[in-house]
């Protein structure tokens, strides 16, 4: 029978050659989730959760006022890293397979940079793959599932261990890969954020599990597939050779990926609406059926709501000429402007999109005429890479000052930089 993630581990192990597109990404990718673990370490919701766990996994490393284990801390870093919902993505593997991934290599930073960028270019490609692999059913939610996959990859490789460990260490995950539920999200509760969490530690457990000699069947996730998702045909992911880092997608905004296309039409018919929005009249969206499917939420009491409504992001966009994560503070929330506007919202399926292409179409109707504006993509997609100076400036409007600086020497660093210096950055910008 294939292994196509053991395949990848054998491939990916030293991974991307310096200098090539995906070494690039790889380490934009790190410096955009440094700034998104960043604005999400000053949630209170993150902040009590670092204490929480401290009990029960104490430890040197600082985070969030709290002392934890590399483990614990990863956990708490991957639930930052989503809560405002701006972190990367990849669309083949319908989710982020860095979430569980970055976190454990900045939590437990091999003793280069270097090191840790290949640590995380393994993981991701296992991730990627796994994603392309799992692919969930209504009512599932994408994070907290495969990630742990890609988590346990490197969390061997950040431990010292080899390929051949990295790969038990996957396959046994793949025996124990949970699957995770939209609810929350649709009742307005943030339990969603903690599914990343548990995909890190998981993958540290089947990493520690793996270098103690401990091992499970290939055919673990074949079976994992079948039992939880009714797949039994055999999927097809990307071989070895082919860097789905080089894919991977950073937001532009805050916000479901899906909603980003509504946002962008937004904005761009903003400038002519600005001073007329109290004088919208109707507001039509047509997007693609799985941005309905998944960020149809209307009426957002709560921030994760709001984060998964692509009304919400019309309105928002509108109203603040942003989709940042002041669209989903409180004060937002009840801000009776932006309640009018997403309540005119309608939905329904049509866009510019075509052949598995994303893409929206805006149209508003103010002083008896309708103005129209449509896009087939976004800044970050991979057909147009966010360059270095945009992910800055991202990470300066979510993190801060003191984030994009230490951002803007990351990405200078040299690959022998320590490894631990991504300690520091979250240490001085959090």
């Amino acid at each position: 029978m294939s292994d196509p993630l053991g395949a990848t581990i054998a491939w990916a192990w030293d991974g991307p050659p310096p200098g090539t597109e995906a070494a690039g990404r790889a380490r934009l990718l790190l410096c955009d989730s440094l700034g998104c673990m960043v604005a999400g370490l000053r949630h209170a919701r993150v902040r009590a959760l670092a204490a929480a766990l401290a009990a029960w996994l104490p430890g040197e490393v600082r985070l969030a006022g709290a002392g934890l284990a590399p483990a614990g801390a990863a956990a708490v870093l991957a639930a930052a890293m989503c809560w405002d919902e701006a972190n990367e993505g990849l669309a083949r593997a319908h989710g982020r397979p860095g979430l569980a991934v970055v976190p454990l290599c900045v939590a437990r930073p091999a003793a280069t940079l270097g090191e840790t960028l290949a640590a995380l270019a393994l993981g991701y490609e296992v991730a990627g793959r796994a994603g392309e692999l799992w692919r969930i059913r209504p009512g599932m939610h994408v994070d907290g599932s495969w990630h742990a996959l890609g988590a346990a990859a490197a969390a061997v490789r950040l431990a010292g261990g080899d390929r051949a460990a990295a790969a038990r260490a996957v396959r046994l995950a793949a025996c124990q890969v949970p699957f995770a539920l939209y609810a929350p999200i649709a009742a307005g509760m943030d339990g969603r954020n903690s599914y990343p969490a548990h995909a890190a530690l998981l993958g540290a457990l089947a990493g520690a599990a793996a270098m103690a000699g401990l091992d499970a069947p290939a055919e673990g996730f074949a079976e994992a597939r079948r039992l939880a998702l009714g797949l039994d045909a055999p999927g097809a992911s990307a071989p070895p050779g082919e860097w789905l880092v080089a894919e991977a997608y950073l937001k532009p905004f805050a916000g479901v990926r899906h909603a980003h296309y509504a946002a962008a039409a937004a904005l761009a018919l903003r400038p002519r609406l600005r001073d007329r929005l109290d004088r919208i009249a109707a507001i039509e969206l047509a997007t693609y059926a799985e941005a309905l499917r998944y960020a149809g939420n209307r009426a957002p009491r709560a921030a994760i709501a709001a984060q998964f409504s692509l009304s919400w992001a019309v309105a928002a966009a509108l109203a603040q000429g942003d989709l940042g994560p002041e669209a989903y503070t409180e004060a937002a929330l009840r801000d009776p402007r932006l309640r009018r506007l997403e309540a005119l919202v309608t939905l329904r399926e049509g866009g510019p999109a075509r052949g598995g292409r994303r893409g929206a179409v805006l149209s508003v109707t103010v002083d008896g005429a309708t103005l129209t504006a449509a896009t087939d993509s976004v800044p970050g997609d991979p057909a147009r890479p966010m360059p270095a100076a945009e992910v800055l400036a991202k990470l300066r409007r979510h993190a801060g000052e003191a984030a994009a600086a230490r951002g803007a020497a990351l990405l200078d660093a040299a690959a022998d930089a320590p490894g631990t210096a991504l300690r520091a950055f979250l240490a001085e910008a959090a």
